[in-house]
C-alpha cells in the first residue's frame, strides 16, 4: 500500500480544501474549507454556477446592501458544502466569518444562520462542522451552539491552552496548526530546519491529544496547515489529519511504512497535570505565549483579507438571474 492508504487506517482523513474534484480524487471521509480556499475556488470556471446560484439567492432574499453582500458570502460557502458533501462520507467544515472573532453572541448568531442555509439545502445539522476561532469569545460562542446540537471546529488554534479551553467547553473538534506554527519557531529562533519528530508543531499536537485521551475529553484532535508529509507520518494516528491536494498526491506517489505514532495506550503514560482555565488564566496564559499569541491575530487578519478580497469578487459578477 501506498503511504496514504496506510494512514488511513489509523486517522481520518480530511481533504483541506474547496476543489470538488480535489475531493473526488483522494475520496477522503471529511472535508473542510475556509475563505482562502473558497476564494481560491470560486474563481475557477468549472464552479461558476455556485458562484452565480449564491448572488441570485441573495439578491432575492436580503433587504439591505450590507445584508446582500454578507447573505451571499454565507450562501457561497454553503454551496460549496453541499456540492462536497454529495461526495463524502462524513462531514463538512464551513467558516463564521474571521470578523466576527471578538463577537460572541453574533458569531452564535451567525453559526445559526450557516446551519438553516444547510437544512434549507436538505443537509442535517450532524454533518455540518461550524468552524469559529479558538479566541475566548470564540470558544464559548461554541460551547453554546454545542449545548443546542450544533457542532464546533475550532480553528486557528495553535497553544496549550486554546486546547485545553476548548476541551472544557466540549467542542466536537479541535484543528491545531501544524504549519503555521513551524513557520513561526523558523522565523523567530535559530532553528531553521527541524527533524518531524522535533518539529514544534507536531510536539504541540501530540501533547494536546496525549492530554485528551489520558483525562477522557471526548473533543477529536484534527491535525492542520502541514508544510511537509514529515509533520503527517508523524502525526499517525491523530483523530483525524486534514491535508491540502498536494501533499495528498505525495503520500499517495510515496512508499515505505507508516507506524501508529498516536495512540491511547501511550497517552496514558501521559505525565502533564489536568488543568483548569477560566477567561482571565485564558487570557494570561496566551498573552504570554509569544508564537500563539502573534499567529492567532495573523490568522484573523489573513482570513479577513481574503473575505474582503472574496466581497469584491462577488461584487464584480453580474449573473442573468431568473
Amino acid at each position: 500500500m501506498n503511504r496514504l492508504e496506510q494512514l488511513k487506517k489509523y486517522t481520518i482523513i480530511v481533504a483541506d480544501t474547496g476543489d470538488i474534484e480535489a475531493i473526488k480524487k483522494y475520496k477522503p471521509a471529511d472535508a473542510t474549507t475556509n475563505p482562502t480556499l473558497i476564494l481560491k475556488a470560486a474563481q475557477m470556471p468549472q464552479y461558476r454556477h455556485l458562484l452565480e446560484d449564491a448572488v441570485c439567492y441573495a439578491r432575492t432574499t436580503a433587504r439591505s446592501a450590507s445584508a446582500l453582500r454578507l447573505l451571499t458570502l454565507d450562501k457561497l460557502a454553503v454551496n460549496f458544502g453541499v456540492e462536497i458533501l454529495r461526495i463524502i462520507p462524513g462531514r463538512i467544515s464551513t467558516e463564521v466569518d474571521a470578523r466576527l472573532s471578538f463577537d460572541c453572541n453574533a458569531t452564535i448568531d451567525k453559526a445559526r444562520e450557516l446551519i438553516a442555509l444547510y437544512e434549507e439545502a436538505g443537509i442535517d445539522s450532524d454533518r455540518i462542522l461550524i468552524k469559529i476561532a479558538a479566541t475566548w469569545e470564540g470558544i464559548r460562542a461554541a460551547a453554546q451552539l454545542e449545548k443546542e446540537g450544533i457542532h464546533c471546529n475550532l480553528t486557528l488554534l495553535f497553544s496549550f491552552v486554546q486546547a485545553v479551553a476548548c476541551a472544557q467547553a466540549g467542542v466536537t473538534l479541535i484543528s491545531p496548526f501544524v504549519g503555521r506554527i513551524l513557520d513561526w519557531y523558523v522565523k523567530n529562533t535559530e532553528t531553521k530546519k527541524f527533524k518531524p519528530q522535533d518539529d514544534p508543531g507536531v510536539q504541540s499536537v501530540t501533547q494536546i491529544y496525549n492530554y485528551y485521551k489520558k483525562y477522557g475529553y471526548n473533543t477529536l484532535v484534527m491535525g492542520a496547515s502541514f508544510r511537509n508529509t514529515g509533520q503527517i507520518l508523524e502525526l499517525a494516528g491523530c483523530d483525524l489529519l486534514t491535508i491540502s491536494p498536494a501533499l495528498l498526491e505525495e503520500l499517495e506517489n510515496s512508499t515505505g511504512d507508516v507506524f501508529h505514532k498516536l495512540n491511547q495506550d501511550y497517552s496514558r503514560k501521559y505525565s502533564g497535570e489536568q488543568i483548569s482555565i477560566d477567561e482571565s488564566r485564558f487570557r494570561w496564559l496566551l498573552n504570554e505565549d509569544a508564537m500563539a499569541t502573534e499567529k492567532l491575530a495573523e490568522g484573523i487578519r489573513n482570513f479577513t483579507a481574503d473575505t474582503l478580497k472574496l466581497e469584491a469578487f462577488i461584487a464584480a459578477q453580474n449573473p442573468a438571474c431568473d
